[in-house]
């Protein structure tokens, strides 16, 4: 189940939703509008790292993309 980000077409407000099926209507929660446009997210999971430690490895932003191309090894 993913949660995606929105931001309303009417009033502004950013939220997100827990989307269940393609067909499943998407509705601000402060306006109750249906205009909205996706937002990308940023994410990033705990890695192991090459020496044993469980810890996650992230950049100075605290985003890693995993491949070691961005800065993180």
């Amino acid at each position: 189940m993913p949660i995606y980000e929105y931001i309303c077409g009417d009033c502004g407000e950013r939220y997100e939703q827990i989307v269940l099926s393609r067909s499943q209507a998407i509705a601000c929660p402060k306006c109750s509008s249906r205009r909205h446009t996706l937002q990308l997210s940023v994410f990033s999971a705990p890695a192991k790292s090459s020496n044993g430690d469980k810890g996650a490895t992230a950049s100075p932003a605290g985003v890693c993309c995993g491949s070691g191309g961005c800065g993180c090894n």
